[in-house]
């Protein structure tokens, strides 16, 4: 006898609560092993693909595409055991055997965990209108309904049904348990000062879909502008394109908002010669495989950060104490088509400019194909931003939270320049440092950008500490 399972969203690691469910990889019916991708989902750091710990028939999903679904939330259920799995097992030379010991991995993904099948639950059922609520002799079920399930496939979806009236304020008692699991459905209530118990749901079991409260809206909107006593106010255009801040760029927005409040920023610039840096890169790139500027400006930030230490550490608020880091672990802003992230280099004051360059091009690809961990993208000290790729000179970054800098680097253009006292045409790049006041002062700073300067202009500098 086949014994459904409940697998639901796992926690994700690094803090993460909540994810968007961008792909689909099973369809309901389909036939699942233990550890199988089952969906893709994006999270604030990056797009995961999530394993199934249970191996059976797929026999419902939860959340279409597009749905944002908070940690512990219902993803979908699996028979295990049933004759479609055990034929399918059987087939396949797969284990065979009935119960969830032996279809469960048991460790999934950061903080899961799947040793026993998820309890059963009782939806809620909302009195019909007029009824009295529970009293203590026949009380109502606490817990809350689950979200409806997706049965269909991707190209033919199931739709819920339009309500058959508009649902009007008042509909519900207000006691009781209201019968919604969105988080969107009760972010958008807050949004306009909707009470949900005042909503009739037109789902199954009386579920309250969106559709739902913004009838609701709708109704409480003519119902405001049909009284004539209350003049009706101008409202600002909302018409254009509405672009939710979620995923990878909503995380970038919270960062870079948090940056702001918290770390007191000052920057300081240079310009720099960059005319031998170019011919050395030349001259490797001839002997040997291909190092990128990148490569070069990351070795020579490892070799800036062991002369002023003071850049490579972190703000211990609520102690007051500045934590001096040990090891330079070197973030690098990538452009994707998900937004900005920064990966970053482990240890990067152990390698060389190749290795630095090699690591550099492969977590560039894996940021570009949404492949990157979010292992891959936490834990930095220091992050070096090469803007000049995008055609401009200079810029005042935003500080990584919670590092205490940011080089940045402004396009190599050919320019006028004075050089050993005569106007000449040279390779000119502007350099920028973003620091936190807290953890050293202009001088410590200026000591800095003005070493990495000397090392852009006298590549041969660096040859003291390799």
């Amino acid at each position: 006898m086949a014994q459904v399972l409940e697998f639901k969203l796992p926690d994700l690691g690094e803090g993460l609560t909540e994810a968007e469910v961008v792909r689909w990889l099973v369809e309901v019916g389909d036939v699942v092993a233990v550890d199988q991708p089952v969906v893709e989902v994006e999270t604030a750091k990056a797009m995961v693909e999530v394993p199934c710990p249970y191996g059976g028939v797929v026999t419902a999903r939860f959340g279409e595409e597009g749905t944002e679904l908070p940690v512990g939330a219902p993803l979908l259920t699996v028979a295990v055991g049933s004759p479609e799995a055990t034929e399918s097992r059987g087939a396949s030379g797969g284990p065979s055997g009935d119960g969830a010991g032996s279809e469960a991995s048991g460790n999934v993904l950061v903080g899961y965990g799947t040793g026993a099948p998820a309890a059963r639950r009782r939806r809620v059922r909302p009195a019909p209108v007029g009824q009295a609520p529970a009293t203590a002799a026949d009380p109502a079920p606490t817990t809350a309904a689950h979200p409806a399930p997706v049965t269909a496939a991707r190209s033919a979806p199931v739709r819920a049904s339009a309500p058959t009236s508009v649902p009007v304020l008042g509909a519900v008692a207000p006691q009781g348990p209201v019968a919604v699991i969105s988080p969107l459905v009760r972010k958008l209530a807050r949004q306009h000062g909707l009470d949900l118990r005042q909503v009739a749901g037109s789902g199954r079991d009386g579920l309250i879909l969106r559709t739902d409260v913004e009838s609701a809206i709708r109704a409480a909107d003519e119902d405001a502008a049909a009284v004539p006593s209350t003049p009706a106010r101008p409202e600002p255009d909302t018409s254009g394109e509405r672009i939710p801040l979620r995923g990878v760029r909503g995380a970038v927005a919270e960062k870079l908002s948090r940056s702001r409040r918290e770390i007191p920023d000052a920057t300081c610039w240079v310009d720099a010669d960059a005319t031998e840096l170019m011919a050395a890169r030349a001259a490797m790139n001839a002997a040997g495989p291909k190092v990128s500027v990148l490569a070069l400006l990351a070795r020579i930030c490892t070799a800036a950060l062991a002369r002023f230490p003071e850049l490579n550490s972190t703000v211990d608020a609520e102690a007051r104490e500045i934590v001096r880091l040990t090891g330079v672990h070197l973030g690098f802003a990538a452009q994707t088509e998900r937004g900005l992230v920064v990966p970053v280099v482990r240890d990067a004051h152990t390698r060389n400019a190749e290795s630095l360059g090699a690591e550099i091009a492969r977590l560039t690809e894996a940021a570009r194909d949404g492949k990157l961990a979010p292992a891959q993208l936490t834990g930095g000290t220091f992050t070096l931003n090469n803007y000049g790729v995008f055609g401009v000179d200079g810029s005042t970054p935003i500080i990584n939270h919670p590092e205490a800098a940011m080089l940045g680097v402004g396009r190599i253009v050919p320019k006028p320049w004075v050089h050993e006292g005569e106007l000449a045409v040279r390779q000119i790049v502007q350099l920028s440092l973003t620091f936190d006041h807290r953890v050293c002062d202009g001088g410590t700073a200026g000591g800095f950008l003005r070493y990495v300067a000397d090392c852009v202009e006298q590549p041969a500098v660096l040859l003291r500490t390799l």
